[in-house]
Parts: structure tokens; sequence; C-alpha cells
């Protein structure tokens, strides 16, 4: 039991899915009872009005049947209670409830009960009053020092203030420069409302100068008010507190002093009566409801304040005295005497959730029972150490890499892709020009051996690949239960995705004796998509701007056989020459020379040579692995495709470039607008009227200015996005291109996935340059390092949007320049010191002054060429004629 933890009185839940605000909580003797036991009265945005009187029979005990003394349903959502000296004749306490049309007082009564049931009560409705404007909250007091009654001041959403002398409409006043409503208070001691502007001032308006002010409503001046009977409404004193205020509360240490509370939204402030700050207090988590009231030490006051983390801080000024856990984050909290337990903390949370608490704990009569002592066995812990010491040894030298065996019998997840579309596309837009997109369906099977919790399937593809549904909940899944989701894949837009494999991930928490709610555990399977989701049969192009030659070792294959669903029909006999077609409209040419081992793939464009280039190479594995060959190899002996490459890079670069100037204009044009808008506003309001100046020409034009740059932020942005997906498929086949050149391990492989390929997602603020040119610099200055001196250099913290690319073109020059020269790529601290690295012919030192790129473009500019010409180089010979191109 903590004693920094609220200990529960009493408490229960108001209604079901009913939500509650700062002013739905009021402690007070309604009933007029006499015995000075305060009541709980609740209302709700869904109108109920509940009224408690909590006797627990024994702390913690829930609500009982007795202790709602009345519910009542007044069907408009109710804003804020309070209960006061309403009703004119009687100085008896009345219930004040506000509704946003509506202010509404009630007599509350009881009547003594001659049966088991006990008490009755009831209210009776003494008057209302219909607003003309919509309400936001309300005050009270004996505004203008009257005696023995409270006035009511209610404040609009639109800044007005309302008055109320009981049954009677007293006037209506308008606070200047008002765009939002704030919390509003009462002081009797200076006769004033004080509130807290949209310009996060606090503002005080004594009631005699609201009184003499000119009536909100009446537009237009009277012959009286002309001559002077009707005064301006000025502000009596304002401080900037430099926040939006949450609440506003003043305590009164005696007639001759009182203190202003303000609550922000992230400091409380403490003010005296003509605005001067007493004193202040940062807080460190974001609160959510305060309380004032006077300390037992003279001159000082305590203060209850909740936070969003569910924590009651109690302050004495400035200095915290208590803090204490709630179950709850409290929206409003107050103190009263209930049940004849006076300073009983009353919390009330926005579901509903109302509970009375009390500080501390209660004594605890449990004894720890004395542990046996025993003599340690020196020898067993020697050779539990040991133990130990072999196991995190063992594990480090895996590299971190814990086994998952555990985590596959609790749970095993398998994707199964379906070999036939759908019979009907589930594609939204089913058409892409002239060609029908299909759609195909992916089954994914759990089977789980324990129980499982909250387990959550989560399917990833990339884009522009769409998913019908990509989220599946599970609550629970009992032990040896198969669970089978399906769901279908289709292409959405006219350009190429990236990769065809998706990803299931499934997080899901296994309950144990210790952990109850489970320890999380994720697990993934992924799966491959079919070729012809994304393409169809084309007819081959002998032509082509750029062209790739992948090497093997072993005879070519048909082409027939290892595309068996790209087959045309009329073209049997051409089995070395298959042609692909995408949906966006790109061709992609597949040769495959007699003679020689060779495989050659052409395109228009750069980047659609990787998705056939990848399936090429992942199909040849496939069958000479069904024919039990295991020494096939491919290899690559071109000259890198670094400029098309680059260009690539350059057109996602422009396009980041260009997002940032539109976005920067459309800000430049919103701001003008607004400042028009203020302008027109003012012109608008002011009693004279006076010419436009063409302002409303000049917003029109604004207006359609902003309309414009918005339209192209958004073209940009899907440019941007397609370019994004471009430069991914060209990033991709570097990697291969570069594994196969320098016959890189699967290790080395996925190092350069992870410098090229780090972001999933691209963005102005984090873009693909500066990221990959970061990850690519630390390669260069660790393991493709030549000297410590290059080591020793630092990476700049910040990744920021470079001027041009020119530095990241010239680090990935040289990269490949120091793969070509024997550099290997590691993540390990020892294989990346200078002495163990052999890099045959010398590499040169990272440059860094651009005299010292210069001499490294000069030196690689022969070992990297455009690509363009490569063809002509490396002539693929006994290639044989394509029909219907001409020779």
């Amino acid at each position: 039991m903590s004693l920094f933890k609220a200990r529960d009185w009493w408490s229960t839940v108001l209604g079901e899915k009913e939500e509650f605000d700062q002013g739905c909580l009021c402690l007070a003797d309604v009933d007029n009872s006499g015995n000075g036991q305060d009541k709980i009265i609740v209302g709700s945005f869904m109108g109920y009005l509940r009224i408690f009187n909590p006797r627990p029979v024994k702390t913690g005990d829930g609500a009982q049947a007795e202790d709602l003394l009345l519910e009542v349903h007044l069907r408009d959502p109710v804003l804020q209670v309070q209960v006061g000296k309403f009703v004119s004749g009687t100085e008896m306490l009345h219930l004040a409830v506000l509704h946003s049309r509506k202010l509404c007082v009630y007599s509350v009564s009881g009547t003594l009960g001659n049966v088991e049931h006990g008490n009755q009560y009831q209210i009776k409705l003494m008057y209302e009053h219909n607003l003309q404007r919509t309400a936001c909250n309300m005050t009270y007091g004996t505004f203008g020092g009257v005696k023995g009654r409270d006035l009511i001041c209610i404040q609009s959403m639109d800044g007005m203030l309302m008055v109320f002398e009981q049954e009677s409409y007293a006037f209506g006043r308008f606070l200047p420069g008002s765009l939002l409503p704030g919390p509003l208070a009462y002081s009797s001691r200076t006769d004033s409302f004080i509130t807290v502007s949209s310009c996060r001032q606090v503002e005080s308006y004594k009631y005699q100068v609201l009184a003499f002010a000119t009536d909100a409503d009446k537009r237009q001046e009277t012959e009286q008010q002309k001559l002077g009977s009707g005064k301006r409404l000025v502000v009596d004193w304002t401080l900037n507190i430099g926040e939006q205020a949450l609440d506003i509360c003043i305590v009164s240490f005696n007639q001759s002093a009182s203190s202003i509370f303000v609550l922000g939204e992230r400091n409380f402030f403490c003010l005296k009566d003509n605005g001067q700050i007493r004193f202040m207090k940062k807080l460190d988590c974001s609160p959510s409801s305060f309380l004032p009231y006077c300390s037992v030490s003279e001159g000082t006051i305590n203060t209850l304040i909740g936070n969003h983390n569910k924590m009651l801080h109690v302050y004495q000024d400035v200095t915290l005295k208590w803090a204490t856990q709630l179950p709850h984050v409290p929206v409003a909290v107050r103190v009263g005497c209930l049940h004849d337990l006076k300073g009983v903390i009353v919390t009330l949370s926005d579901d509903g959730h109302l509970q009375c608490s009390y500080l501390g704990t209660d004594p605890s009569l449990f004894q720890a029972p004395k542990v046996e002592s025993r003599e340690l066995n020196y020898d067993e812990l020697d050779k539990e150490l040991k133990e130990l010491q072999k196991l995190i040894k063992d594990v480090n030298k895996l590299q971190g890499v814990w086994p998952m065996t555990e985590k596959e019998d609790d749970l095993k997840v398998s994707a199964l892709v379906s070999s036939n579309f759908d019979s009907v596309s589930q594609a939204p837009d089913a058409e892409v020009g002239a060609d029908l997109v299909p759609s195909v369906t992916v089954k994914v099977t759990l089977q789980n051996r324990v129980a499982l919790q909250k387990a959550k399937l989560s399917v990833y593809v990339q884009p522009p690949l769409e998913l019908t549904c990509d989220q599946f909940t599970f609550d629970f899944m009992a032990p040896e239960m198969t669970k089978t989701v399906a769901f279908s894949v289709y292409l959405k837009g006219s350009y190429t995705p990236p990769e065809l494999e998706g990803n299931a991930v499934v997080s899901y928490s296994r309950p144990t004796d210790r952990n109850p709610d489970g320890i999380p555990r994720v697990i993934q399977c992924k799966f491959r998509l079919p070729l012809k989701l994304i393409c169809l049969p084309g007819q081959p192009s002998k032509t082509a701007s750029h062209k790739l030659t992948i090497d093997t070792n072993k005879s070519p294959v048909s082409l027939l056989s290892l595309f068996p669903g790209f087959a045309n029909q009329s073209e049997d006999d051409q089995v070395n020459v298959m042609g692909f077609r995408f949906f966006g409209g790109s061709r992609v040419t597949l040769l495959a020379s007699k003679t020689s081992q060779r495989y050659r793939i052409q395109s228009e464009q750069f980047e659609d040579l990787w998705l056939i280039t990848n399936e090429l190479i992942i199909r040849l594995k496939e069958y000479f692995e069904k024919q039990g060959i295991k020494d096939f190899s491919c290899s690559f002996s071109g000259s890198m495709p670094l400029q098309e490459y680059f260009e690539l890079i350059d057109h996602h670069f422009e396009l980041r470039i260009n997002g940032e100037k539109l976005e920067e204009l459309l800000s430049e044009r919103a701001v003008q607008f607004r400042a028009i808008q203020r302008r027109l506003l003012t012109r608008f309001k002011d009693k004279t009227p006076a010419p436009l100046q063409h302002l409303d020409t000049l917003l029109d034009g604004t207006y359609k200015q902003v309309i414009a740059l918005a339209d192209a932020v958004e073209e940009n942005q899907d440019n941007l996005f397609q370019a994004f997906i471009r430069l991914r498929s060209a990033s991709h086949l570097v990697i291969l291109l570069v594994g196969l050149w320098q016959k890189l391990s699967a290790d080395q492989v996925a190092i350069l996935e992870a410098a090229f390929l780090p972001l999933q997602q691209d963005a102005q603020e984090l873009g693909w340059e500066e990221t990959v040119d970061a990850a690519i610099s630390h390669l260069l200055k660790t393991c493709l390092s030549k000297s410590s001196k290059e080591q020793a250099l630092t990476l700049g913290s910040r990744l920021d949007v470079p001027k041009d690319t020119s530095r990241l073109k010239k680090h990935i020059t040289l990269l490949c320049d120091r793969l070509a020269k024997g550099g290997r790529l590691c993540l390990s601290a020892d294989a990346a010191a200078p002495p163990t690295m052999v890099m045959p012919g010398g590499c040169a030192p990272i440059p860094e002054s651009d005299l010292e790129e210069r001499s490294v473009d000069q030196e690689s500019a022969e070992l990297f060429t455009n690509h363009k010409h490569l063809i002509a180089e490396t002539p693929m010979p006994e290639v044989p004629p394509l029909q219907g191109v001409a020779e």
C-alpha cells in the first residue's frame, strides 16, 4: 500500500459513454438541510443531472442505491452547474444549470419517507432564461455589492457577457477584441470580472463599467449616447501570461486581501487584486484541473493541481508538499464535507469516474517473516558464475542475435499467395488506360500453441500496391487455435513498385505467471507477389536507351520455361526474346544469348530494369536448384550506370527544393490573406462606415493565389512521391549490380541496402539525400577508410537539407571506387581497423576539400562511364532477329 496513493473512500462510474468537463461538478448543501453536509451535483454532456450523498459503510465501498438522491434527464447538454441564492424573496440555496441555449434554476427538496426506501428527492423549475447566443460558461456573485442574493453572468461563445438579476435579464456587453471565450470568475472584493482572452492575457473588467457601457443589443447609437450618457467598455487592467488558461479561481484571505489564481498550460499564477504577480510556478506535467483553498499557515494558500499523469499535487504557494496517485485523470476537483468527514477530495474524470478520496494511508498490520539464514555454498556460486559467463560469451559471438525458437513455438505465421487472380478485381479503379487491373488474394494463417492476448496482424506492401485490409485484431486466442485471414492486393497508380515483397507482422502478448498482462512479442512472415500483378506480356523492342548484361556460369535457359505466364502464342519460336509491358505503359525487353552465357535487359526507363533483372536472377536460381545444380552464380562485368542513377537523384532533389519554395510562397500568401481579413473585419465593425479601398478585390485575388499554390503543392507532393519510388527502384538495381560486380556476400549487400535504402517514406524534414550521404560518409570513414586520420574525422550530428547533390554523387562514386580496389564492407570494429584493411592498388583518402574531390573525379572517370554505350563495347553474339522490329 503506497503512502502516495489516494485512499478511495467512495467511488462510482456515471452512466455509459457519457462525457464531462470542469464545470460539470459542484459540492454544496443544495437541499438546504442545514446540517452542513455537502451533496455532490454532477451534470453530463448527455443531459443527465445527478445528486449524490455518499454514505459508505466502510472505506472503499462503491456506490449504493441509496447514495443516489436524484437522477434526471434534462435532454439538453449540461455545460455547468452552480449553487447559490438565485431566487428573489428568499436566501435559500438553489441550483443553476447552464445549457448551450438556456439557463435553468431549480429548487431541490426532499420528502421524509415512511417506508424502508428512505427519503424522496425532487427538483422544481423556478424559472428559466432562453439565451439568444450559444453559452460557454458562467459565474455568479454579489455583483454591484447587493446583499442577500446572487446574480449570474454568462459568457457566450462570441465573447458577450450577459448579466441576469435572478428572474430578469439585466444587460449584455461585448468584450473588446474577443475572439474565443476563456475561463471566467468574479471577485467580490473588487467587484470585477476576471477572464483570459485569446491574446493570452488576463483581463479585469469592473462591474460598474460593464453596467454603464454601451448596450451590446443596440447596434446604432442613440442621441443620448452621442451626448455622452453611453460609455465605451474599457479594461481595468491586463497581464500577459503568454499561454492559454484552463481555469481561474479567486481566494480571499479576508476582507482586505484576495488572490487571483490562473491555471495555464505549463504554469500556474497567483495575482494580486491589481494584476501584479504575487508568484508563479512552472509545472512539470500538463495540468488538467486545480483548486486553491486557504492554508492553515497564515499568509499562504494551498493548491490542488491534477495533471494528465493521473497525479494530484498539493502546493503551499510554490512549494510541493504532497503528491498522490489517482486512478484517472481529473478534469474537475472539489473539496467538501461529506458524512461528517471534512476535507474529502472529490475528483471527476472526463469519462465519468467520480471518486471521493483522502490523503495518506491506513496502518498495515502485516509484518514480513524473518528470512531463514543459511550458509552460502561458494563452490556452487562459482559454478553458476562460470555458466553465466559462458552464456554471455556465446551471446556476444552471435552479435546480439537471440534464438527465436521459443517465439516460433508460441505462434507460427504463414502466408499463401493465390496462383490465380481474383475472378472479380478488388481494385476500386479497375482500369489503367485500356488495361484491366487485376488483384490477387493472400491468405495469412496464424497457429498458436499457447494462449495469446491482444494479437494484431499488420500487413505492409510497397506503394503503389494497395491492400483491401491491412489491419486484423484478435483479442484472445485459445491454445491450439488456427486463424486465417484473407485480403487482396492490387496496383493503384501508373508506376511500378520498388519491390514485390510483402510483410505480415504479428504483435501479441503471452501471459505468464508473473505477468498476467503478458510479455509483448513480435513475429513476421514475408510473402512474394507474382510479377504478372503489375505487368503484362508485351511486344519486344530491339532498341532501348538503357541496357544491362548479366553473365552466368551456366548455359542459357529458355525464357519460356522461366516466364511461362508471359509466353506469347504467336511467337513460340522466339524462345530467347520476351517482352514485358507494365501497367504504366513502359516496356522492358529480355534477351538470352544462344551461345554465350549472357542475358540482356533493356528499357527506355532506367528504373524499370530493376524488377525484371531481379526476377530473372531469382527464377534462374530456382530453376537450377530444381535441377540439382548448386554452383550457379551470376556476375556483372560492365561499367556501373552511375550517370543514369545520378539523373534520378537530381530529379528527386529538384522536386524537394520546389516543394520548399512552394510551401514558403503558400505561407506568405496565407499570412497576407489573414491580414486582409483582419482589415476587412475592422472596417465592417467600425460604426462609421469607411470605403473598402479595393480590399475585397485584393482578398479575392489572394484567395485564388492560395488555392492555386495549394494545388501546386499537392501536385508536387505526388510527383515527389513517385520520384522517390523510382529512386528506390534504381537504388535496388545499383545495389544488385554492385553485389554482382564485386561478388559481395549477403551481409555486405545488407550493409549497402541499409545505406542506400534508409527510409520507407520521404519527408521535407528528413530526406533521402542527406540520410544516404551520412551513411555513405560513415562507411568511407570506417570500414573503407585508408588511414587512421580518416577514422578520426567526426560526422556532423545534424542532417540538414544540402544545397545540391554534388557531394552525395562524389561520395557514391568514391564508394564504388574503393570497392573496385578491394575494399570490403563490414560493421565490426576490428575489421574496420586500418592495419587489417588490405586494399590493392591503394585507395584515395576521403576528400576534405573541393580540390581533393576534383582529383577523385579525374581518378575514377575511366572506371565509371555512361552506361548507355555498354552494349556497343560488349556485343551480344547470335541474338535472333525480332519479329515486327526493323533491323
